[in-house]
């Protein structure tokens, strides 16, 4: 059996080598890189949107950092007016004004995971011309200021921009008939006629200019911060707001609601000095009767009744009488020369500073140079003597007792060493310096117990702690 013939085609030498084309790819393969394709794009897409939420829920986290921390500062300012209050209670007794230096703290307290401070004023800085620095801390008095309720036009033409026109519309806007025609109409309102409840009613009054009202000090801190920029250096203020308040009252009685004893009427109803002899005795003055025979004759004598004008008067002829003044330190809190259940605008001698000072000796007609002179000298005294301000003796000690504004105050019942309102300018951040709010409280003790008879929210003025806050901020606090 012979083997099956194989046949072969014959292989063509030189043919060229074989290579693949496209329309070689099977159908199944050229599906497979469609797919990887196509999954590759869904990969990439699901990946950007994974980013973009991560991202945005980053933001979110942020967001939502910077409220606890805004809620951490309000719930800090909450407790900060708390401790205001305490504040008050424990040291502000009988008029007096407590002390930042010694007596609490105001500056970088801690409340929980908060911190605030208290944004004040340093009464016995030159305040006549606009500083730049550091702003202070603590308390302000809102005795170191002139009532718009009751101070006179003369008194207000002497603060910084004042104008005669505006002192005039001021006393218009609270006066009950007004004092001027003023074109309210074209404001769109009415005049008050009627008391100002707060000072920022001045923006209401015609004529009213941001210049006029905040000066420099845009956010009202009390310098003069980089961004508060001035074209002339040494020619800013403050603003009326600095200077002005309306909550001024001291009241005229002891702090157990006992009333004091009016000097007045004790020698007018008194047939001879008997009767207040007797009252200084009681009070333990030295040389009683012969005080009481000259201070006696002074009010009450055959060319008439001389009734004492207010406190300064009464010192003044305490020292006539021969009284000493640690005598007078021992009637100071228990005598008075008014019949008012509150008296209303008296400016405290103690914390005012140089403007108002100055403004309130010139509105008692004093020049210009004496009046600048008697302030200076004031709050230099008050600098060198811190302790021997109880009572306005201290301003005979200071200028002299036949000095020209002595005697301008005898005739006026302008000054005070007490205070009774206070204002608590409380910023917070909170937790790693976020959250930054700031809210003005004041407080009013004439009743016996602070209570905050005023509250405002300051937040939208911007940073008003300094540079040198923020910068300790930003180097002790990590952002998580």
């Amino acid at each position: 059996m012979q083997p099956p013939t194989i046949r072969c085609r014959p292989l063509v030498t030189g043919a060229a080598v074989f290579q693949p084309s496209a329309g070689n790819v099977s159908p199944a393969r050229a599906r497979s890189g469609s797919v990887l394709i196509i999954v590759m794009w869904i990969a990439l897409g699901l990946v950007a949107i994974a980013l973009y939420f991560a991202n945005s829920m980053t933001y979110e986290l942020r967001a939502s950092d910077n409220r606890v921390a805004g809620l951490a500062a309000d719930q800090a300012i909450e407790g900060a007016a708390r401790y205001v209050t305490y504040i008050l209670s424990l040291y502000a007794t009988n008029g007096a004004v407590p002390l930042a230096t010694n007596q609490f703290l105001c500056a970088d307290v801690p409340a929980g995971d908060a911190h605030f401070w208290l944004i004040g004023r340093d009464p016995n800085a030159d305040d006549s011309v606009m500083s730049s620095g550091e702003p202070c801390f603590g308390l302000v008095d809102e005795g170191s200021k002139l009532n718009l309720n009751t101070v006179n036009t003369n008194v207000l033409s002497y603060l910084p921009g004042m104008t005669t026109d505006f002192a005039n519309a001021i006393l218009d806007w609270r006066s009950t008939n007004g004092v001027v025609a003023l074109d309210y109409a074209s404001l769109g309102y009415y005049p008050k006629n009627a008391p100002f409840e707060t000072e920022d009613e001045l923006r209401l009054v015609y004529g009213a200019t941001e210049d006029l009202l905040v000066g420099g000090d845009l956010n009202r801190n009390g310098v003069l911060d980089a961004n508060e920029t001035t074209a002339g250096a040494g020619d800013v203020n403050f603003g009326l707001f600095e200077y002005t308040t309306v909550w001024t009252r001291e009241p005229n009685f002891q702090t157990n609601g006992a009333a004091l004893t009016n000097i007045n009427q004790l020698v007018l109803n008194s047939p001879n000095p008997a009767t207040l002899t007797t009252f200084l005795q009681n009070e333990g003055v030295g040389n009683a009767a012969s005080v009481a025979q000259s201070l006696y004759a002074s009010i009450r004598s055959a060319a008439g009744v001389n009734p004492v004008t207010g406190l300064v008067d009464l010192a003044h002829r305490c020292w006539q009488a021969g009284m000493s003044e640690s005598d007078f330190g021992k009637i100071y809190d228990d005598v008075t020369t008014s019949t008012n259940s509150y008296l209303v605008g008296r400016v405290n001698v103690n914390t005012a500073g140089l403007t108002v000072l100055t403004a309130l000796f010139e509105g008692m007609d004093i020049d210009q140079q004496t009046a600048l002179g008697a302030a200076q000298t004031l709050i230099a005294y008050r600098q060198q003597n811190p302790n021997n301000l109880n009572t306005v003796w201290w301003l005979m000690d200071a200028l002299g007792n036949n000095h020209p504004v002595i005697t301008a105050l005898t005739r006026r019942d302008w000054v005070t060493t007490r205070s009774y309102q206070f204002t608590a300018d409380i910023a917070a951040v909170g937790p790693y310096g976020r959250g930054y709010r700031r809210v003005k409280f004041i407080f009013d003790t004439s009743n016996g117990s602070p209570i905050i008879i005023y509250r405002q929210d300051l937040s939208r003025l911007g940073w008003a702690l300094g540079d040198q806050v923020r910068q300790t901020l930003l180097a002790n606090n990590t952002t998580p």
